[in-house]
């Protein structure tokens, strides 16, 4: 009887760490807070290519923001969606999320998606980057760290804050994954 409460309890806390029954999930089991209202869930991009972002505007790496919106615009049509994801954790983003809306509105023309201001490690991290680093050991180590996601919610490869976007390493993993 115990170990059924246990087990049952581990359901429940899977269940509430995912959103989904009792099975870990791959990336497509999360959502993020949009900054335009709503909620953007990767489980709507399954079957496609998702690079996940964590950004901040006054990161010495911002001119990436430009490399970001290249990928959507020559992608986004074949199946890629492309989000940033602003964070102060490296205390280098505005405010709030409207400054930050509007800050890449003007110097980047970003039209890509964006999620609100979100943390990406520690105990307050999003349960994306949780899961990320409970079950691929990748914590990003400064703002524009990419992750590539696949087809089914898999991680198909992480890169650092110097790995621009547009750079072979990357767009040769996503290409093959485009229709």
């Amino acid at each position: 009887m115990r170990r059924r409460m246990v087990l049952a309890g581990i359901g429940i806390g899977l269940l509430a760490f995912t959103g989904q029954a009792a099975t870990l999930p791959g990336a497509g089991a999360f959502s993020f807070a949009s900054i335009d209202g709503g909620i953007v869930d990767l489980a709507d991009w399954r079957g496609k290519p998702v690079l996940v972002v964590n950004t901040a505007s006054l990161c010495g790496f911002a001119g990436q923001f430009d490399d970001l919106q290249a990928l959507h615009e020559r992608y986004g049509a074949r199946g890629l969606l492309v989000l940033a994801v602003p964070s102060d954790d490296f205390n280098q983003e505005l405010a709030d999320a409207q400054a930050v809306k509007e800050y890449c509105a003007v110097n980047f023309d970003l039209t890509l998606p964006m999620t609100d201001i979100t943390h990406v490690r520690g105990a307050q991290a999003h349960p994306f980057y949780k899961w990320m680093a409970a079950e691929h050991g990748f914590t990003p180590g400064w703002n524009f760290n990419k992750v590539l996601i696949g087809a089914q919610g898999e991680v198909l490869g992480t890169w650092g804050s110097a790995v621009k976007p547009t750079a072979g390493a990357i767009t040769k993993r996503i290409e093959p994954l485009l229709r």
